[in-house]
């Protein structure tokens, strides 16, 4: 009889939407939070664009990790997980200029919304490659 190996990539390609939509969902409760505060803290148009920026990362990044659970697709997931970093540096960077008047780090805002520009566009290449096969 010949032992039948464990079936790791299939776990991880389980696991990972999962994980990226547990952080979508983190991402929401931010940019909920960050809402609040800037609206009851001052943390004026900068921290009211962090919070937007969340949300509809949050909302955009829970899709693709729905998606990519039922076409099974890493490319989803990296690309996901790209999106949700580029909107989480994006948005600190903001929140954090307009709650302290300082910046996250230097080129943090322009890292972290470059990151999401590049995001969408492989999404929309992951998306496109799918529909040719």
């Amino acid at each position: 009889m010949t032992k039948e190996l464990p079936r790791a990539p299939e776990a991880v390609l389980n696991r990972a939407p999962a994980l990226l939509a547990a952080s979508a969902a983190l991402m929401g409760a931010g940019g909920v939070a960050l809402a609040a505060l800037a609206t009851h803290r001052n943390g004026g148009e900068l921290g009211r664009t962090a919070a937007l920026f969340l949300l509809l990362h949050a909302a955009a990044c829970l899709g693709v990790a729905a998606h990519a659970r039922i076409a099974r697709s890493p490319a989803l997931v990296a690309v996901g997980f790209a999106l949700a970093a580029g909107a989480t540096l994006f948005a600190a960077d903001l929140a954090t200029s307009g709650f302290t008047g300082e910046r996250l780090f230097p080129f943090a805002a322009p890292i972290g919304g470059s990151t999401m520009i590049l995001a969408w566009a492989a999404l929309a290449a992951v998306f496109a490659l799918a529909a040719r096969r």
